[in-house]
């Protein structure tokens, strides 16, 4: 465990003669060290040599450990210092802690609590990363056969759960194995793409028997807590992956208790469809053909999602539901602000929809984004990014209000979004949409090999903007490029974040629920 230099470690204690025994276990453990018997004097050896670690009594003659201890953080605020007192005395400990010590000892001390905290702040991440490193290894294998043995809609839900799970666990520690775990994860989403293939039109035939989908989620989980009684918040993040929940998570788990779960997002991962489905309980072309008024075809110029508090209304209305309900979109710091001045008279409001737009409001103009490109190109980053976001935008004043009302809170997305890497030649004429992901078109060319594809949209609840309309998807990290101007098209897309495609960032996403901890 430990380098060749041993590690030092300074211990300031007015009877220092007393305790022989303990420095000379602590040398047999292989550290050097230092001791005196004032404070003044420990604060000169500070100044004037380098610790990893201090040990300081609290009852000392001339400076007294407290003065000490706030000298020494003055002069070095990240050397870890420990105090070791006679005192039981809680204020001693509260002006301890308030000054950032790393650890509390109360005399007499034992060896192996003096071991522990050395261990503890010295070497901590060097046992955390061996630890971590080790159990991944032995996970690697189990990981790799749950995917090659995965074969229904829950399964995959563990394999991306544990992988998901690894990704925050590695990206920690810095084992140097999150290439083995990035090509796992490439491993996992070509199986899985095989598994949408074979599946997912089943699943849009047989609604009974699916997994749950964007169409069923006020069905299934809405309309039974509104039925109970409760006031619901359904809070939707756009483009809001599984694993950008977990580091949200991190920032709610004491406040509330959570209920998390995944589900799966209709095709094309696309807000027009898969959000549109949401709010009014229907597939797209069911959308399309009730409510002509409400779809927005892809060759129209129009926002594909300025209709999503009357879609509500329509599900809302053919469930019989007489429930009012309030729809509040998000898309920059303003109107949030806003919405939190105005957020008291929602309390008597049954169901409280809340759409917040992340992508819209990290990028602030609608560019393609340069911002992001530049700010989240790593997975880490996008994650770093969003956490970020979270704690300086409305939502979390959001949260902030509901921990202490007596609500029901869904926190979910409409899709998620995947880092892709790897063009591939598509041919469409001008109608056919931009969309990295997927395309829709007539006389489309490209691989059928390398795509999904749908060539009777409306068997499969999609419209089809012409009679000849075919629908194609791609998986993995591919994104389609056009032949003309190829080379710019693929280095200005390279490792950008896109969806509408399949992968498990992109169609297992997270639905959670949430209920404010009881004060």
């Amino acid at each position: 465990m430990h380098t060749m230099t041993k590690d030092r470690l300074l211990w300031a204690d007015d009877e220092i003669d007393l305790l022989k025994p303990h420095i000379l276990f602590l040398e047999e453990k292989g550290y050097e060290v230092v001791t005196t018997t004032n404070g003044q004097d420990a604060l000169d050896l500070c100044r004037e040599e380098a610790f990893d670690l201090v040990f300081l009594d609290e009852n000392m003659p001339g400076l007294s450990g407290i003065e000490t201890l706030n000298l020494i953080k003055e002069l070095l605020p990240s050397l870890p210092v420990v105090m070791i007192t006679k005192s039981e005395e809680e204020d001693i400990m509260n002006q301890a802690i308030g000054s950032k010590i790393a650890d509390y000892l109360i005399k007499p001390v034992n060896p192996m609590q003096m071991l522990l905290t050395i261990k503890k702040n010295i070497h901590k991440d060097e046992i955390i990363h061996e630890t971590t490193a080790t159990s991944f290894q032995q996970n690697f294998m189990k990981i790799s056969q749950q995917i090659n043995e995965s074969s229904s809609s829950e399964n995959w839900k563990d394999v991306y759960r544990k992988l998901v799970y690894w990704e925050l666990e590695l990206e920690e520690t810095k084992t140097g194995m999150e290439e083995m775990l990035r090509q796992q994860k490439i491993e996992a989403n070509n199986l899985f793409g095989r598994f949408i293939r074979k599946h997912y039109l089943d699943w849009i035939d047989h609604p009974e028997s699916r997994p749950l989908m964007s169409p069923d989620l006020f069905k299934a989980n809405v309309f039974p807590l509104l039925d109970a009684g409760e006031t619901v918040f359904f809070i939707l993040i756009d483009n809001f992956r599984f694993d950008q929940w977990q580091v949200i998570r991190r920032l709610l788990g004491d406040r509330f208790n959570i209920d998390e779960s995944m589900y799966y997002s209709i095709l094309p991962t696309a807000t027009q469809y898969s959000r549109n489905a949401i709010f009014s309980g229907l597939m797209p072309l069911q959308i399309q053909q009730l409510f002509p008024d409400l779809w927005v075809d892809e060759d129209e110029e129009e926002g594909k999602n300025l209709n999503e508090s009357p879609l509500i209304q329509t599900q809302l209305n053919r469930f019989r539901k007489k429930y009012e309900f309030s729809y509040t979109k998000i898309n920059n710091n303003q109107i949030g602000e806003r919405f939190l001045g105005n957020i008291k008279s929602l309390m008597s409001t049954p169901l409280n929809v809340v759409v917040f737009n992340f992508i819209d409001m990290l990028s602030h103009a609608r560019t393609e984004s340069k911002m992001i490109r530049e700010l989240a190109n790593t997975e880490a980053a996008y994650r770093s990014l969003t956490e970020s976001w979270y704690k300086h935008s409305a939502i979390s004043g959001l949260f902030d209000f509901l921990t202490d009302q007596p609500v029901k809170i869904i926190l979910t997305t409409d899709h998620g979004t995947i880092r892709v890497d790897n063009a591939i030649k598509v041919i469409g004429d001008k109608n056919t949409n931009t969309n990295l992901r997927y395309k829709v078109g007539k006389n489309l060319n490209y691989d059928p090999k390398k795509v999904f594809e749908l060539k009777n949209p409306d068997r499969h609840e999609l419209p089809s903007p012409n009679v000849s309309s075919t629908y194609i998807f791609a998986s993995d990290n591919d994104y389609f490029a056009y032949p003309n101007n190829y080379n710019y098209y693929v280095s200005y897309y390279k490792d950008t974040f896109q969806h509408g495609g399949i992968s498990l960032e992109e169609m297992l996403i997270p639905f959670i629920t949430l209920e404010p901890k009881k004060k």
